[in-house]
């Protein structure tokens, strides 16, 4: 069985082996594809890996040979589902691997965002401490404390669960969003909420619903104009499920205090994007979830994946 990895370096730039994967088959690696050499490196090929390059239903049917499409991450929209249905290929995704990563990345970044330490510690470097006449401290920024805020949780999956968790744990009230409501969690106070409540009524929204057909830029400029002007926007999702200018518009104009961005509509950032010039705005690339131990998760569960199919009996499929 021939397998191809068509963006393999964000997977494993060189710390996360693929020896899972190896021993399956007749095992190719790109670091990345581009569309000019995808027929070539695709041809013949009955399972391909992807994680960002795009399966399209035209590419789709353009390989013949095409059995299973891997994809090594929880969301799947680089796939062309109906396409890849249509030809009875299963999509099997990774949904469990960077439950803690993802988690612990919002409140990495949340907490930046409270403290500024990377601010201070060069206002430190910069003498600035020397020269407030004897003070034994200085804060350039107001400090934020957690205990008593509301974080606003929208898709309230696993990650969605976990970040809820560690809020609690920070002694901050809990409200969430999600379009099916499972059962609430064991911790208190925690409350269900509207979409728009959320936004109304949270000092934090952390977004961790997947990216749709129907949600695209529903993070717009109305419902950004709902939150406090205290608030903290962080998204860790998908890019597109918020207009770019839109909250632009929104931190400079100061209807909210600040964003944290993980995830962009255009990967890597469009250099001409309205976001790299605001105020604000602390900005990552696409990192929540790439701690090594994720990645290994990922390689395990891929690995494990194309196995079953190798049964009969195909895992973790999102078109079935």
């Amino acid at each position: 069985m021939r397998i191809v990895v068509l963006d393999g370096y964000t997977l494993n730039p060189g710390d996360n082996p693929w020896s899972p994967l190896e021993s399956l088959g007749e095992f190719t690696v790109y670091d990345r594809t581009s569309g000019d050499e995808f027929s070539e490196r695709c041809a013949g090929a009955e399972v391909i890996i992807t994680n960002k390059v795009v399966l399209s239903a035209d590419r789709i049917n353009e390989l013949p040979q095409l059995k299973m499409i891997a994809v090594t991450a929880t969301g799947y929209n680089v796939v062309d589902i109906k396409a890849a249905r249509a030809r009875g290929i299963p999509v099997c995704n990774v949904p469990v691997y960077g439950t803690n990563t993802v988690a612990q990345h919002v409140f990495a970044v949340l907490l930046t965002m409270c403290h500024q330490p990377i601010l201070h510690d060069q206002a430190v470097r910069d003498g600035e401490w020397f020269q407030q006449q004897g003070d034994f401290c200085f804060w350039k920024v107001p400090l934020i404390e957690l205990v008593g805020k509301t974080m606003g949780i929208v898709g309230f999956g696993r990650i969605g669960r976990r970040t809820g968790e560690l809020a609690h744990a920070f002694g901050m009230n809990v409200i969430a969003q999600d379009v099916v409501q499972g059962e609430s969690p064991g911790y208190e106070p925690f409350a269900w909420r509207s979409l728009e409540e959320v936004f109304e009524e949270a000092d934090v929204v952390s977004l961790h619903c997947p990216q749709t057909e129907d949600n695209a830029g529903f993070v717009n400029r109305s419902l950004l104009s709902k939150m406090k002007p205290t608030a903290i926007l962080i998204n860790a999702a998908r890019g597109g499920i918020y207009v770019e200018q839109d909250l632009a518009d929104a931190l400079n104009d100061g209807t909210i205090a600040g964003a944290c961005l993980d995830v962009f509509a255009s990967e890597p950032i469009d250099q001409n994007s309205p976001l790299l010039n605001v105020k604000n705005l602390l900005l990552t690339p696409h990192i929540a979830w790439a701690t090594l131990e994720a990645r290994q998760r990922i390689m395990q569960t891929t690995a494990e994946n194309i196995a079953a199919f190798q049964q009969g009996n195909p895992a973790n499929v999102v078109n079935g």
